[in-house]
């Protein structure tokens, strides 16, 4: 295949990617065994530019393509059919371009499914559909679960979303800001905006100081510190485990408070900013960090190692919601489910930042279940909790550094790629400007819009009263899907 080869928060000139034969490209990204991190459309008057990044995960880099595709072609031969991994962003593609797939196994809309959408139905004794959705119960977003049932036994669950139609890409090429970034995902505030100002960084030529890099990677494993820890509460709430979820509850809000100390936000909104980061950490903020993690990390410990000691526990987490290491790879999953699937890829670790190569982790054994993905989580905590004692000792050595410095204007003609480990996973911004250096496209993908049908497959024959349990494990986003 004909590509450039390119580094994460790396920018490139666009002139530079390679153009291929649309046929041809698909041809061979039917048989690659690379994975795909991002394939989207760009509108070029007549054409339609088709972008295409590959990881190439064993030698860690990323390989970018493009194909030059006439607006008067309305189909071409499927990915999917030979590489399953295709499937979702084949989908896409069609539903913004109107270049059919022809042979795509399920070829449904992605986010423009609310009129006519034809759910996949069964006949037979005992069988039935449980309709859940879209407005729920609870105080979150909107979302159509539809099961198809035989008895308790979900046979299929197919997942309708697409419902809030924000139109983030649009608005980030009329006004983009941190604080647009900052707002994609609400629960991933910082990941987002980190992504956002590495390109915006990138794009314009902008140097940033390692004491702002290391701020920001605090507060990255603060987020996911707190998150996993409300997940584990939220797991465990599920089956009744009311004294874990009310202990992991407390101890969710130590480590959020603590970000309030930082930024003033719990979420971290307002820290990061292009060009740097918005407020200090000095002596005393870092010891009293460590000191609350210390003892957050210590509340974890005896509250995971109590709840896994428990049978009741143990019985309705292990070998419920199971998906196997080749469905996950098919899937395309990726992040902390990919992790409790087996799939053993993580971009801090796997695309060469500096501040993590020389971090230890412990291999984590996966069993594919609700188990492993609470499992992931807890020792994803313990992990991360020694990555921000780290870098705050290492942020000693900095002291004397600008936090922001001053961002110059974007550079024409330009393609870069930002891929940042939010506590899902990756995180993916790309960004393209013009001839006049003026933004013009900006494509987004949470790691929920690999990781929804993962789900489905998850609760397969499963009782659907394990749906939430199943549903909570993944917890996935629709904020982010919903673009």
């Amino acid at each position: 295949m004909n590509y450039y080869t390119m580094k994460n928060n790396e920018r490139i000139n666009l002139l530079d990617i390679p153009t291929i034969d649309f046929n041809a490209l698909t041809a061979q990204l039917a048989a690659s065994n690379l994975r795909p991190v991002s394939f989207f459309g760009s509108d070029w008057g007549e054409n339609i530019k088709l972008y295409v990044i590959l990881a190439d995960d064993e030698n860690k880099k990323l390989l970018v393509t493009s194909s030059l595709i006439n607006k008067n072609i309305k189909e071409y031969d499927s990915i999917t059919k030979e590489n399953h991994q295709y499937h979702m962003f084949e989908r896409e593609f069609y539903e913004q371009f109107g270049i059919k797939p022809l042979g795509h196994p399920w070829l449904k809309p992605v986010r423009k499914n609310q009129d006519n959408y034809e759910f996949f139905e069964m006949q037979g004794d005992e069988t039935h559909q449980v309709a859940v959705g879209p407005i729920h119960a609870g105080v979150i977003e909107p979302g159509h679960f539809r099961f198809m049932c035989q008895g308790e036994k979900i046979y299929n669950l197919e997942i309708m979303l697409g419902y809030q139609h924000r139109g983030v890409e649009d608005l980030m090429l009329k006004k983009h800001s941190n604080q647009l970034a900052e707002s994609i995902c609400g629960d991933s505030v910082i990941a987002y905006n980190m992504a956002y100002s590495q390109i915006m960084e990138e794009l314009s030529g902008t140097q940033i100081t390692p004491k702002a890099k290391l701020i920001r990677r605090i507060a990255l494993e603060m987020e996911r510190i707190a998150i996993h820890i409300g997940d584990l509460g939220a797991i465990l709430g599920d089956i009744a485990y009311l004294m874990g979820k009310e202990v992991y509850g407390v101890t969710r809000t130590l480590v959020i408070n603590t970000m309030l100390e930082i930024s003033g936000s719990r979420f971290g909104r307002g820290l990061i900013t292009t060009g740097g980061v918005n407020f200090d950490i000095d002596d005393n903020l870092s010891k009293k960090i460590v000191d609350i993690l210390n003892n957050v990390k210590n509340t974890v410990e005896k509250m995971t190692h109590a709840a896994l000691k428990s049978s009741t526990v143990m019985s309705r987490l292990e070998k419920t919601g199971t998906v196997s290491l080749e469905t996950a790879t098919e899937l395309n999953l990726v992040g902390m489910i990919g992790r409790s699937c087996g799939i053993n890829l993580d971009s801090r670790f796997d695309f060469l930042d500096d501040f993590y190569k020389d971090l230890k982790r412990k291999p984590f054994k996966a069993t594919n279940d609700a188990y492993s993905r609470f499992k992931i989580r807890y020792k994803e905590i313990i992990e991360s909790i020694s990555f921000v004692k780290k870098f705050l000792k290492v942020l000693e050595k900095h002291k004397q550094e600008n936090l922001c410095v001053s961002t110059k204007d974007l550079i024409p003609n330009s393609f870069a790629i930002s891929i940042v480990e939010g506590w899902r996973g990756e995180i993916v911004h790309v960004a393209t400007t013009d001839e006049t250096g003026k933004l013009s496209r900006y494509k987004i993908k949470d790691p929920s819009f690999n990781n929804w049908y993962g789900l489905s497959m998850a609760v397969r024959n499963n009782g659907i009263s394990d749906f939430p349990l199943c549903n909570k494990g993944f917890d996935l986003s629709y904020c982010g899907f919903d673009l």
